[in-house]
């Protein structure tokens, strides 16, 4: 694998001509595509995480030779990069053209499908950061929500300014609930039953339940009876303020 601080700005898988396999060719003896080798890494790396990835473990579970996928991925980060983009070809993107559709909603529902997404693969936000990130999917993505921020009336200098403040406290709430995932499967325990202890162990010391009694009735007023229902509850009112500060700047132009 190519370390990462080596890695020029095009060294991308999507900059190689949409290789299917060394010297051009689609097919090879061992029956794999892009598609299928992808597919399993996917799965791979929701089970184990991305720690555990290696192209000779991929090689086991497909039942071929590592040497077999590097016909179709010149490196373990050219598997990571299509892997990336398998992902973002899972999130559900509305119609920015649609006339009957409010910018708002579909702003709202891009964000929590870039939430879902992050949480439902822990791996990926690593990821997120460390590639170009023009894949087909992810460009798809990218597209609908610029055209979607367009349409709230920004000046032009303000729109990337405003996806940044959604996209990247979303890629935050969601990369920070991906850990937190984690860590509660990790205990074997669900998410409701590892609050409660870890509220319990806090109220064990002194300068932690301190601070947790402060905010008590804050967390009271929020509302929520699982665990699942506070992170929403949280997540839809930090959004609200978003949308609102976005329609606020372009009242003001």
């Amino acid at each position: 694998m190519v370390e990462q601080g080596t890695r020029s700005v095009r060294a991308s898988v999507w900059l190689q001509g949409g290789k299917s396999g060394r010297g051009g060719r689609s097919a090879q003896p061992s029956g794999l595509d892009r598609k299928r080798i992808t597919d399993v890494t996917v799965r791979m790396l929701d089970h184990d995480g991305l720690e555990k990835l290696s192209m000779r473990r991929l090689a086991a579970e497909l039942n071929v030779t590592a040497m077999s996928l590097y016909w179709y991925v010149d490196t373990k980060d050219d598997l990571l990069e299509l892997v990336l983009d398998a992902a973002f070809g899972e999130l559900r993107l509305p119609d920015p053209d649609a006339a009957d559709e409010d910018w708002r909603d579909q702003l709202r529902m891009l964000a929590a499908e870039y939430r879902a997404l992050l949480v439902r693969h822990t791996w990926l936000s690593p990821l997120v950061g460390r590639f170009l990130n023009i894949g087909p999917n992810a460009l798809a993505f990218s597209r609908v929500i610029l055209r979607v921020v367009r349409r709230a009336g920004l000046p032009p200098r303000g729109v990337m300014g405003a996806i940044s403040a959604v996209f990247q406290f979303v890629y935050g709430y969601g990369m920070t609930e991906a850990h937190i995932s984690t860590r509660i499967a990790d205990s074997g325990l669900n998410a409701d039953e590892y609050h409660e202890q870890a509220l319990a162990m806090v109220a064990e010391a002194p300068v932690a339940a301190e601070a947790v009694e402060e905010s008590r009735h804050l967390v009271a007023a929020r509302g929520g009876d699982t665990v699942n229902e506070m992170l929403d509850l949280d997540f839809a009112y930090a959004l609200d303020l978003l949308v609102a500060g976005i329609e606020a700047m372009a009242e003001r132009g």
